[in-house]
């Protein structure tokens, strides 16, 4: 680090600390992080490179010397009790160079003077928990906060199918504390942000953003539909009868505690770098988001003997993965207006390739990301795969950004009927308010509702598009009124394609009250909140009757969710649609349909499900819940069966075989409910 003046010095290190300070709540508690990993590590290097240089102006509370917080300012009520935490729970140093690995072996050969190895372990992306198990029975599940207290997240926890409640085995000690990572596998991840992205609510940006956010939710239930997984690595309490860090792991995972099966033992710095590489590559392979690897001293004793600094253990280091980055121009910026009104910036690209795909558009979410990026047409901007799945922009290259570069402008009205837009107190988003006449909003709303999870009508984009411009089709039910005549009218259809057309409409009347409540596209309520909610009211009637508190009883129903459920209902296009809906002979409650239980074979069973069957795998989770079963997106102790078709995946395979979970077949599953 170049020397700097002692004036300038000072005033430096007071904006980085509260630069840092800033970005910790950004990550921890809003648990939307607005620089990347590496930027943050950037950032801290420089604070420790300038407190090192004039230690005069280093202070207890700078962030070198603390761990960032989840804690929510004291003022907030978010109904979690903060618990002080037995043992201090501190992070880790980590770098990005491998001479510092050197250097971390080297301090510690000065202190031990005796051989030791390394535990090497992969770095799970998600967010810290501490367990305490008393008498084998899980006592308290509080996260990191401050280090020194955190947020008593119990109720939560125990809705999370990997981490059991209760402990099996001779020499579980009396009482213990165990610590890891909850986390949200990418295919959970996919799944929430589909559901929300239908509902059109803001996307979480990765994986590890969506596990923090899932364990601070107030509803504990709603936590068993977020597919989150645990794993735990570190294990402490008083006179464990432990000599290695790898013993005391053992022990755990015999207890039925998910410990990691990708851990190795390395004798030396170099084994642990080798490791190192060998995880750089295969990572991509994984079926959870990794930051890195991390590697600690093995033997207990020479743990306890290096200590630890203020913040961070000296028996340990975390090796971090740099994100893979393109560097691309940007062409444009393009307004999309969804079915509800949301307004989303998209960025077009000059394609590149990132991760094995070509890369032509990311989105920017909202304007709010916008002005943080303080993005500009012909920017060379850096791309990342968020979780190694989702293109998002996270930086623009300052100095190939041209002279004549100008800052798109976001629209003040709607791009596709000029309303003004509007921008709800509590959301990032911009909205068109004028859902009855925007044509772009009134053709998204007829996708949806024949769409295949919808009510399964031959209608996409072009057959919305036609329909709409030859003025047949404004409202939902103008579909139930249409005539054979009218479609033959249409360009490049023929009588079978009518009659097939026809056909699909006669065979909506006959789909669910649930998908029915789903296909209606009201804001907020994505296909498993449907589901939840045709289960809890049983019809429509039922439904547009029930008052704010009524809508709060029901799991994963918040405030927004049932302020948009009463505002449509009591909207007069609302009721009318529900009536012209009902007239044409569409289902408007619950009634001998896939909600209905076929039987209670399944009842009180977990099935995971894997690979490609004979039919659809929504049909497959269809069937599980019609007898009495419980659908899971992970394998762990109380997993009944792993359901496994062709292809299925061999993590999952992998982990119910550790776990003595049985895994049958499509033909065994059918054997088991009685069907042929």
């Amino acid at each position: 680090m170049a020397k700097i003046s002692r004036e300038s010095a000072k005033e430096r290190i007071e904006f980085l600390k509260r630069e840092l300070e800033r970005q910790n709540y950004n990550y921890y508690v809003l648990n939307s992080p607005a620089i990347t990993d590496f930027e943050f590590d950037l950032l801290m290097g420089e604070l420790q490179g300038l407190e090192k240089m004039y230690p005069e102006f280093a202070t207890e509370d700078s962030p070198t010397r603390r761990v960032g917080s989840d804690l929510a300012p004291a003022s907030s009520d978010t109904g979690f009790v903060q618990v002080a935490h037995r043992y201090p729970m501190l992070s880790l140093g980590n770098t990005y160079a491998k001479e510092e690995l050197y250097e971390f072996d080297n301090r510690i050969r000065r202190s031990a003077g005796r051989p030791y190895s390394f535990s090497c372990e992969l770095k799970f992306d998600g967010t810290a928990i501490c367990l305490t198990y008393r008498r084998g029975r899980l006592l308290r599940a509080l996260t990191r906060g401050d280090g020194t207290k955190g947020d008593d997240v119990t109720r939560n926890v125990v809705n999370i199918p990997a981490i059991p409640q209760f402990l099996h085995g001779d020499d579980i000690p009396e009482e213990f504390e165990i610590r890891g990572e909850i986390y949200m596998p990418f295919a959970a991840f996919d799944r929430l942000n589909a559901e929300r992205a239908e509902a059109e609510l803001e996307p979480f940006a990765n994986p590890r953003n969506a596990a923090s956010g899932s364990l601070k939710l107030q509803n504990p239930e709603e936590m068993r539909t977020r597919g989150l997984d645990c794993v735990l690595y570190h294990l402490l309490g008083e006179n464990l009868p432990f000599k290695t860090h790898s013993e005391a792991l053992e022990a755990a995972g015999r207890w039925g505690l998910p410990v990691s099966g990708y851990s190795r033992i390395a004798d030396s710095i170099d084994e642990a770098v080798a490791y190192i590489d060998e995880w750089d590559t295969r990572r991509k392979t994984l079926p959870f988001a990794t930051d890195g690897i991390v590697i600690k001293v093995n033997e207990l004793d020479l743990q306890r003997q290096l200590g630890f600094t203020a913040k961070s253990p000296r028996w340990a280091t975390a090796w971090k993965f740099k994100p893979e980055q393109a560097l691309t121009p940007l062409l444009s910026v393009d307004y999309q207006v969804g079915r509800t009104g949301a307004v989303t910036p998209v960025a077009n690209l000059e394609p590149v390739l990132l991760s094995g795909t070509v890369v032509k558009r990311a989105s920017l979410h909202n304007k709010d990301q916008m002005d943080l990026l303080d993005i500009h047409i012909g920017d060379y901007v850096y791309v990342e795969k968020g979780g190694e799945i989702i293109p998002k922009i996270t930086g623009v290259e300052l100095s190939r950004r041209p002279a004549d570069a100008l800052r798109p402008v976001f629209p003040e009205r709607c791009p596709d009927c000029g309303t003004p837009l509007v921008r709800d107190e509590d959301e990032a988003r911009h909205y068109c308010p004028n859902g009855e006449s925007c044509p772009v909003q009134i053709k998204g709303r007829f996708v949806h509702f024949a769409g295949r999870k919808a009510m399964d009508i031959l209608a996409g984009d072009a057959t919305v598009e036609t329909l709409y411009s030859k003025g047949f089709i404004r409202t939902l039910p103008d579909l139930y009124t249409l005539t054979r005549d009218q479609l033959i009218s249409l360009d490049g259809w023929q009588e079978k394609s009518a009659d097939n057309f026809l056909a699909s409409l006669e065979a909506s009347k006959k789909v669910p009250f649930e998908r029915v409540l789903y296909a209606l596209g009201i804001r907020h309520i994505g296909e498993q909140t449907a589901k939840t909610l045709a289960r809890h009211f049983g019809s429509i009637d039922a439904l547009a009757s029930a008052s704010r508190e009524d809508l709060l009883q029901v799991e994963d129903i918040g405030g927004t969710v049932a302020d948009s459920i009463i505002a449509w209902f009591a909207s007069e296009s609302g009721r009318e649609t529900v009536r012209r809906l009902r007239e044409a002979g569409l289902r408007m409650e619950a009634g001998s349909d896939s909600m209905e239980r076929l039987s209670n074979t399944l009842e009180g069973k977990t099935v995971v499900i894997s690979g490609n069957f004979t039919i659809s795998r929504e049909a497959m989770k269809g069937l599980i819940e019609a007898h009495g079963g419980k659908n899971s997106g992970s394998v762990s102790g109380k997993t009944s069966w792993l359901l496994a078709g062709e292809k299925a995946g061999p993590e999952k395979l992998k982990k119910a075989e550790k776990l003595g979970v049985p895994v049958i077949s499509e033909t065994d599953f059918y054997g088991i409910i009685g069907k042929e």
